[in-house]
């Protein structure tokens, strides 16, 4: 593949793992973390790795980000921030 296009890929995957670490809210943090799973599948794929390119989308961009969503909706905040 096209090793600009690889680098984009892995310059937005660094983008999104820091922005997650960085976000204050978090709802915010677990997009960010499930857009950082699906570019990992992406990246994955690339390298030829497409069973854990598939289970990366799966579990990763799939189900942890439900669960890390519906945890942050079903928790309140105490103070306001």
């Amino acid at each position: 593949m096209i090793w600009q296009i690889e680098l984009l890929i892995l310059i937005i995957v660094i983008i999104l793992a820091v922005g997650a670490l960085a976000v204050k809210d978090l709802l915010s943090a677990a997009i960010l973390f499930g857009a950082y799973s699906f570019m990992m599948c992406l990246l994955w794929a690339i390298m030829g790795a497409v069973d854990v390119a598939f289970t990366e989308a799966s579990v990763g961009a799939g189900i942890s980000t439900v669960l890390f969503v519906a945890a942050v909706f079903r928790t309140s905040r105490r103070t306001e921030d």
